[in-house]
């Protein structure tokens, strides 16, 4: 099963103008065959400007909308993948996933948080999706948003 068939049987839309950046930096670099993307914001359908989800998880979210919101990233973080790649068949490996986690104070659940991006990637890429991670919990993000996804991963 191609990467397009499998988004298709899992019903991820992916949205087809990747998110660009708030700021004065690009979305996504290549360096020898590693691409490296900015953090990946829960854009609600990659439009840029309308978040899904704003605030602190653990106060303002539980753990349910933090997966969510997480997952939203990825599937933003494939949209990088297919700007900068063309075709998701080229990518050989999602090398690491990093987050950090708006989160409220005492919040320790951060990896049930991440598993939203982690199982999008597992399911989208199968064995190609497996990676590294690391889940940060932080005291203020931009724009107030929950979470923030940061990708790398191996083309050919």
């Amino acid at each position: 099963m191609t990467i397009k068939e499998k988004l298709q049987s899992l019903g991820i839309v992916v949205p087809k103008m990747a998110p660009k950046g708030v700021g004065n930096y690009v979305s996504w670099t290549i360096s020898n065959n590693i691409l490296y993307t900015s953090g990946q914001l829960p854009w609600k359908n990659g439009e840029f400007g309308v978040l899904a989800y704003t605030g602190r998880v653990g106060s303002d979210l539980n753990i349910k909308e933090g997966y969510e919101c997480a997952r939203i990233c990825a599937i933003n973080a494939i949209s990088q993948l297919m700007d900068a790649v063309g075709d998701l068949e080229r990518v050989k490996k999602i090398i690491r996933l990093d987050c950090h986690i708006q989160a409220a104070e005492g919040f320790k659940d951060h990896s049930d948080v991440l598993d939203g991006a982690s199982d999008v990637m597992n399911q989208v890429f199968g064995e190609r999706g497996i990676h590294t991670r690391s889940a940060i919990g932080i005291y203020q993000s931009p724009l107030d948003v929950p979470v923030i996804v940061y990708l790398i991963a191996e083309i050919d």
